[in-house]
């Protein structure tokens, strides 16, 4: 834990997204872990442009997006991805549901590279938000942020 909280470790996010849609996405993650048990994640910063905004005399650089791969791989196999721009505006999250697919074809990186094929051709392919908790997000799916 201690080392979630240092600077190597952070990425300036907005402060409108970190306390909400992320913080959304971070919270029904531990609810997963809470339900499932063993789940893996991966999360980072997007960069799609060349030149990115910078802050601070340091000029650290502000990310445009952030992405979070979510896998389970005890009983039936699963996954799901999530980008979200680093804005303070706000949708649906179902809006910003991705298959982990689309997420190594936006980030460029491969998430699970020793899956075996079957099993990672199957959770790669498919991203259902019901499949990981029929209550998750229930109020902001039925609403705008």
């Amino acid at each position: 834990m201690y080392e979630s909280f240092l600077f190597t470790n952070c990425c300036p996010q907005d402060a409108n997204l970190n306390s909400g849609d992320w913080n959304q996405i971070e919270m029904a993650c531990r609810r997963w872990s809470e339900r499932f048990g063993d789940i893996y994640i991966v999360c980072g910063p997007v960069l799609f442009r060349q030149e990115h905004e910078t802050i601070g005399p340091n000029k650290v650089v502000v990310p445009e997006a952030f992405f979070k791969v979510v896998l389970y791989l005890n009983g039936k196999p699963k996954g799901i991805g999530f980008i979200r721009k680093n804005t303070d505006s706000s949708k649906r999250n179902n809006l910003y549901v991705n298959t982990i697919s689309e997420v190594e074809h936006i980030t460029g990186m491969i998430f699970f590279p020793t899956l075996p094929k079957e099993i990672s051709d199957s959770v790669k392919s498919q991203a259902n938000l019901q499949d990981w908790d029929q209550d998750l997000f229930k109020q902001r799916l039925s609403s705008e942020f």
